[in-house]
C-alpha cells in the first residue's frame, strides 16, 4: 500500500486573514475553530480526578464494562438507540483519529472506494489517503457509479453546513450499502447538539433508521463538543458488534488506548444530561444572536439547523467574504476548506464566549 499525498493543512492559509482580524481597535474575535471555549462539567473534572487517577497500571483498550454499559444507557436515553451490545462499544481518543484511521482499521484495499460527504470535514478525504484508497465526494448514491465502494461516511448533523439528514435519506443509504457489502460510518459528534430547526437528528443506529439490525454500521461520538472535553479526547465507537470486535483487535495490539482517567470522565459525561442541555441551549441563543448579525450584514444563511456551525455565502467569492469579515475583525473558515462545493460560502463557527459573540453580532450590524 502506498500511501497518497495528503493535502495541506487548510488552517495554515488563514495567517494574513487572521493577522488582520486581530489588528480590530477591540480585538479578535476567532470564529474559524470549532474548539469549546465553555468551562468542563464539575462532574467530569471530578471523574478525571478520582481512584482512576491513582491506578497506576495499563488501562485496557476496551475500556472497563461499567463505562461500556454507560454509553449503551446513554445511546438510548438522548438518541432512542436501543439494542447496542456493551461489547460493542470502543473508546476512542476523541473522534477525529477513529475518522483518521478507520479505513485503516477496516483493512480496506487498493480499489476499494470510500464515498464522503460533498461537503465534509478535511479528515475524511485524509483517511481515504492514508490508505492509499480512491474517495469519491458525494451525498448521492449514483455517483459511485459501478465502483467497489466499502465505506461510507455520513456526517449528520453536518460540519460544515450545519445541516441535518432526514430519515429517508439516512434508510436509503445504509440499504444501499448493504447490498454492496459496504460500511456505514456515521460521524455524530454534533448529535447531542439539535437545534429549535431541528430538534431530533437521528443516529444511523436508530431503529427508524436501520429497523433495529446494526449489521454494517458503526456510529462515531466525540464529548468534545457537547461536554467541552476536547482536550481530554474522549469519544468512542459503536454499532455492527464483528466490525467493533475488529478494531478492538488492532487497537490492542497498536496500543491505541484511552488514558484510564479519561475513561472514568467519559463514563461521567455520559452518565449525566444535565450539562449537555444547558450547553446545547448556549449554542442555540448564540447560533440565533450570530446569525442576525451575518444577515444584517448581507450573508444569506443556508442549512445551519443543528450543531456548532452557520454556513453563509453573499453568492460570491468565499475567501473575499472572508476578508470582509476579517475587517470587522472576525476570523472565520473559507468553505473551500471542506470541498470545492463550498467555494462560494464560509463556515462561522458558535465556539466563542457569549460576550464576544455579542461582540462580533454588535460589529455585523444585528438588530
Amino acid at each position: 500500500m502506498s500511501r497518497r499525498p495528503l493535502p495541506d493543512f487548510p488552517w495554515d492559509s488563514l495567517g494574513a486573514a487572521r493577522e488582520l482580524a486581530t489588528a480590530h481597535p477591540d480585538g479578535l474575535v476567532d470564529l474559524s475553530v470549532g474548539t469549546p471555549v465553555d468551562p468542563v462539567p464539575d462532574v467530569v473534572r471530578d471523574a478525571l480526578c478520582g481512584p482512576a487517577s491513582t491506578e497506576p497500571g495499563y488501562p485496557t483498550t476496551h475500556g472497563p464494562a461499567e463505562l461500556r454499559e454507560a454509553v449503551v444507557a446513554s445511546l438510548e436515553r438522548r438518541f432512542g438507540v436501543r439494542g447496542v451490545d456493551p461489547s460493542a462499544v470502543l473508546p476512542t481518543i476523541g473522534s477525529k483519529e477513529m475518522v483518521a484511521w478507520l479505513p485503516t482499521l477496516l483493512g480496506l484495499e487498493p480499489g476499494d472506494g470510500v464515498v464522503i460527504p460533498e461537503l465534509a470535514y478535511p479528515t475524511y478525504e485524509v483517511g481515504a489517503r492514508l490508505a492509499g484508497l480512491d474517495h469519491i465526494r458525494s451525498d448521492g448514491l449514483t455517483a459511485a457509479g459501478p465502483g467497489r465502494v466499502r465505506l461510507v461516511w455520513l456526517n449528520s448533523p453536518s460540519n460544515p453546513t450545519g445541516r441535518v439528514l432526514p430519515v429517508e435519506h439516512l434508510r436509503k443509504v445504509v440499504t444501499w450499502a448493504r447490498e454492496r457489502g459496504a460500511v456505514v460510518a456515521s460521524d455524530e459528534c454534533y448529535l447531542g447538539l439539535p437545534g429549535a430547526a431541528d430538534p431530533s437528528p437521528l443516529s444511523v443506529l436508530h431503529p427508524d433508521v436501520c429497523d433495529g439490525d446494526h449489521t454494517g454500521l458503526l456510529a462515531v461520538h466525540s464529548l468534545s463538543k457537547v461536554s467541552n472535553l476536547a482536550g481530554y479526547r474522549a469519544g468512542f465507537v459503536t454499532g455492527d458488534p464483528s466490525l467493533v470486535a475488529a478494531l478492538l483487535e488492532v487497537r490492542k495490539h497498536a496500543g491505541m488506548i484511552v488514558p484510564r482517567p479519561v475513561q472514568a470522565a467519559l463514563a461521567a459525561a455520559v452518565s449525566d444530561d444535565a450539562h449537555v442541555a444547558v450547553q446545547a441551549a448556549r449554542y442555540e441563543a448564540r447560533r440565533a444572536r450570530l446569525r442576525a448579525g451575518l444577515e444584517s450584514f448581507g450573508l444569506k444563511i443556508e442549512h445551519s439547523a443543528a450543531g456548532l456551525y452557520l454556513w453563509a455565502t453573499d453568492g460570491g467569492n468565499g475567501r473575499e467574504t472572508v476578508g470582509r469579515l476579517a475587517e470587522r475583525g472576525i476570523l472565520v473558515a473559507p468553505g473551500e476548506f471542506y470541498g470545492p462545493a463550498g467555494a462560494s460560502h464560509v463556515r462561522v463557527a458558535l465556539t466563542a464566549s457569549d460576550e464576544r459573540i455579542d461582540t462580533a453580532a454588535d460589529r455585523l450590524g444585528a438588530p
